[in-house]
């Protein structure tokens, strides 16, 4: 599997698959034809019919500036090897002296057509073990923990790159909470983290307040990449609200260490790893399951590391997070990351505390195990209609009332 550091990403939203790895493919063509005179980006599958949303066609303009280029969305053409596929022509003169296919695999991740990994820069070779089954079973044998397991495979550094990643995580919850107004699109939508975070339920019980905290949290960091803001893939930009509202939760109301939030992410992201290489984070490829999805398992695994369960535990926490989401379609109203993205990012958060809770008392005697709940997951993603799976052809954003919209 490859390092945590192709997991977790800082960057700007609002989709970790239409814009940063575009960007990420538009900078490889760039370096490697520096004097091109023109750039043709074709788009197809999701990022044609979801790119305008998602600000495909800026994104890439501003990485190949000064040089000019044209962007033409192709939804027609199938895309038989992934949804998210783009072809990059560099042009010198009236000659196009070559064009290179891109794939965007999620969270930000890119393959080149025809050419190994490496030339995308991801180490493979970092775990050797790729199933939760059998890194249990090492940790087991070891008498290790997960994050231990995570150090001894990337070296004691990788939570240097994971600090980095925690502070940005909380920048923007911290920026999310203090911005209001109306976020960018035709939708309107208006921001509201700030409004949950301080408007105080009448007669509010602890566990009133609980939700209203997570979901603020969860709330800032969704609206911060619904606006272009900076935020971290976890694994997504669509899902990252999910991880650093729990884990900033729990810090700030139980007083967990940075340390020990840090060997928390190493877990989570450890079970992002697993889902990433024998599934999918890609909306586009297997539904919103395989991004919010993911984000729950990855937050129910942090909060059951942070506790300091057992591998079984956390076993249970990660599958029962994931198995409730199986079937969670993609469905974008007009191709923008906001609704029902936003609200979505909230209820996760909350499924994964619920999910820590099942763990610490029904671990003894659950059937599912997290392996084969990704494996279903994947297949059911393959199973789901097109229009389900990022196309905004499907679902709530076929039967929003479009006519109303306002489109620049």
């Amino acid at each position: 599997m490859q390092s945590l550091k192709e997991l977790y990403k800082i960057g700007r939203g609002p989709s970790s698959s239409h814009t940063m790895g575009p960007e990420r493919a538009a900078k490889i063509m760039k370096s490697r034809w520096p004097d091109a005179d023109k750039f043709i980006v074709t788009l197809f599958g999701s990022l044609a019919l979801t790119g305008k949303g998602h600000n495909t066609d800026v994104v890439l303009k501003k990485t190949f500036e000064p040089t000019p280029c044209e962007v033409v969305f192709d939804a027609k053409t199938p895309c038989p090897v992934h949804p998210n596929t783009l072809e990059i022509s560099a042009v010198r003169g009236d000659e196009v002296i070559n064009t290179t296919c891109f794939y965007s695999v999620g969270g930000g991740t890119i393959k080149i057509a025809g050419e190994p990994d490496a030339n995308t820069g991801i180490d493979n070779t970092v775990y050797p073990l790729s199933t939760y089954s059998d890194i249990a079973e090492y940790c087991g044998k070891n008498n290790i923990r997960l994050w231990e397991y995570v150090e001894k495979c990337e070296g004691g550094v990788i939570f240097d790159y994971l600090d980095g990643i925690w502070e940005q995580m909380k920048a923007s919850i911290r920026e999310g909470l203090t911005t209001t107004g109306v976020l960018p699109g035709c939708l309107g939508t208006q921001r509201r983290a700030q409004q949950l975070y301080n408007q105080r339920h009448i007669d509010e019980s602890a566990q009133t307040k609980e939700n209203r905290l997570v979901c603020s949290y969860a709330f800032a960091v969704s609206e911060q990449n619904a606006a272009g803001g900076v935020i971290v893939t976890a694994p997504t930009c669509g899902s990252c609200g999910v991880v650093p509202s729990v884990l900033y939760y729990m810090q700030t109301t139980r007083g967990y260490t940075d340390e020990q939030i840090l060997k928390a992410l190493a877990a989570g992201g450890l079970i992002g790893n697993i889902i990433k290489t024998n599934a999918s984070i890609s909306g586009a490829e297997c539904g919103c399951q395989a991004e919010i999805g993911s984000a729950c398992s990855m937050a129910a695994a942090a909060l059951a590391e942070l506790f300091e369960m057992g591998l079984g535990q956390i076993d249970y926490a990660a599958e029962v997070a994931m198995e409730h989401h199986l079937g969670l379609t993609c469905d974008p109203i007009a191709g923008l990351v906001q609704i029902p993205c936003i609200e979505r990012n909230a209820v996760a958060a909350m499924r994964a505390i619920n999910a820590l809770s099942l763990a610490n008392f029904l671990a003894d005697s659950h059937k599912i195990s997290f392996d084969l709940v990704v494996k279903t997951m994947y297949n059911t993603g393959r199973d789901l209609l097109n229009s389900y799976r990022e196309t905004s052809s499907g679902g709530l954003a076929k039967y929003y009332p479009v006519d109303k919209l306002h489109f620049d």
